[in-house]
């Protein structure tokens, strides 16, 4: 169990955290959600000691270990992946140097055997034989081969060290979990190895994430840090994002009666009471249903962008075909090869790959901003493109703009107004709208990128991880504008519910061809058949 008891914190007049008191307990994992900025991330470090709060505090059970995902992907350069790993518990770890140093002595002692087997002892009761082989075994299931288990971490990829910080902080069974944005760089397999691993966690987790899908999946509580406070809901993030919803519904609506608006939140428990499929999920969300009452449900603070795109006319039949397109790097590695499909009116297909630079390197040669190394590509006459791409920095490099004028340069239409009213959409109003378009945010920048979008007009989307640096709300805008758009995507993205709902059809490249499926995404990723052709890639 954890404790927090009136916890605070502000940053000159900016108030964080206002006398904060939640327990965090046994069997159950919490995601912490707020608005970018609200202090998610700060909170988590409150909570493991790397930061004090002003007031209150914070405690748990006398022998209980707290674990934590390492955001510092440099620290361990210098020691082998599996060793790493059995880091995660800082006693066990411990206790292993000090007996090897007992036993390396020439001059040993009585009391050195004494000491020795006092360690022993303690070493077996925190499962100390089974360490190398729990660490391997955490390592498997996140996709780290065997054969890399006692390099160091310097040499391998950032994505593998992801993971092996990823099995640091799961290592030894910790009483309490604390992880910050443990998707981010993992393939749809680590996550979904994850997502198992953590619904049957019998101890306390606390996640903050950034995937709805996920946060679905693994949560039986909500922890809704706003208004410098926190409030529990019991399920998961849909759960409290239909009832926040809900809530600013009924408060619009003064004129409803408390007894229609109790119905209407019955109605709403009792749908999401039927749809519930892990027994962990159902029991916690359940008690708390049980007590829930009109008042405890609250509207949001929250702002969503506004995110609609539409084409100025329409495409014709006649959309994008590609041929025997290849891609070599400069260092000779082939990224895809053998490339041919047809794109089609209405089409939104999802690109999925094990290597993520591909996609880049495709969408980068069907906007002309790279060269094929083989094949051909042609799109339709009646068709008009936009791009997002993966890294827009280019774009932002004139530190002379605000964003009125950053924006005014791709509009036919220079009213100030009317370019304020794109901005406005994507919550930059007032001065807003004035602040220099250098030193905005990852997330702002995203939102710009939009609203260049929108005002293109184009039939046709082109997006790669448009999801990057962008909070809850703004991928819940941007799900819905993809959604709604009444034209043709071709996108890769790591938000599963945003890629499931929106794509129709899934064309995943490899070295040798590629695979075209016109399915969902849960039904690419499930699909026995398509697996065993996903190998073949």
């Amino acid at each position: 169990m954890l404790q927090v008891s009136n916890v605070s914190l502000r940053f000159g007049k900016r108030v964080l955290f206002e006398e904060v008191n939640i327990k965090f307990t046994e069997g159950n994992c919490y995601g912490l959600i707020g608005a970018n900025g609200a202090g998610k991330s700060t909170f988590l470090k409150i909570l493991s000691g790397e930061i004090d709060s002003q007031t209150g505090s914070v405690s748990m059970n006398p022998g209980e270990r707290m674990s934590i995902l390492k955001q510092n992907h440099f620290e361990f350069e210098d020691f082998p992946v599996l060793q790493t790993v059995i880091m995660g518990n800082k006693r066990l770890y411990d206790i292993m140097l000090e007996k090897d140093a007992i036993y390396m002595k020439e001059d040993f002692t009585e009391a050195d055997g004494n000491k020795a087997a006092d360690l022993e002892a303690e070493f077996a009761e925190l499962n100390g034989w089974e360490a190398e082989s729990e660490a391997a075994t955490l390592l498997s299931g996140l996709g780290i081969k065997e054969d890399i288990h006692y390099s160091l971490l310097k040499d391998i990829n950032g994505s593998e060290k992801v993971k092996v910080l990823l099995a640091q902080a799961l290592f030894g069974n910790p009483d309490i979990l604390l992880l910050d944005e443990p998707t981010n760089n993992l393939d749809i397999d680590s996550i979904m190895w994850l997502e198992g691993y953590l619904q049957n966690f019998k101890n306390t987790v606390i996640v903050v994430s950034h995937d709805r899908h996920f946060l679905d999946n693994v949560c039986t509580h909500i922890a809704d840090l706003d208004f410098s406070k926190i409030q529990l809901y019991g399920g998961t993030y849909t759960f409290w994002y239909e009832s926040s919803q809900l809530a600013a519904r009924q408060r619009t609506d003064q004129n409803k009666k408390t007894d229609e608006k109790r119905k209407e939140l019955e109605e709403f428990i009792r749908r999401f009471s039927a749809n519930v499929a892990k027994s962990k999920q159902a029991t916690a969300r359940q008690k708390m249903l049980d007590k829930l009452q009109v008042d405890d449900i609250k509207p949001s603070s929250r702002k969503y962008p506004f995110i609609n795109f539409k084409p100025e006319r329409e495409a014709g039949d006649q959309l994008l075909s590609v041929d025997n397109l290849s891609y070599k790097t400069e260092e000779g590695i082939t990224l895809f090869s053998n490339l041919s499909f047809t794109i089609n009116k209405g089409d939104k297909v999802a690109f999925l790959a094990k290597d993520s630079l591909a996609i880049t390197a495709l969408f980068d040669i069907l906007m002309g901003e790279r060269k094929a190394s083989a094949g051909d590509f042609k799109w339709g006459v009646t068709t008009s493109q936009t791009y997002l791409p993966n890294d827009n920095a280019s774009y932002f490099k004139d530190d002379s703009l605000n964003l009125v004028d950053w924006l005014r340069q791709y509009s036919t239409e220079k009213d100030e107004s009317f370019i304020r009213g794109f901005l406005g959409r994507m919550l930059f109003s007032g001065d807003e709208a004035l602040k220099k378009c250098t030193v905005i945010s990852g997330g702002e920048k995203q939102r710009c990128m939009f609203s260049r979008m929108m005002l293109s007009g184009a039939n046709v989307l082109l997006f790669d991880e448009p999801t990057n640096h962008l909070d809850l709300e703004s991928i819940t805008a941007l799900n819905n504008g993809m959604i709604e758009f009444q034209g043709t995507i071709l996108f890769t993205c790591h938000d599963h519910q945003l890629t499931n709902t929106v794509a129709s059809r899934v064309i995943e490249l490899g070295a040798k061809s590629c695979l075209d499926k016109l399915m969902t995404y849960d039904e690419f990723i499930s699909d026995n058949t398509v697996k065993s052709q996903r190998d073949n890639l």
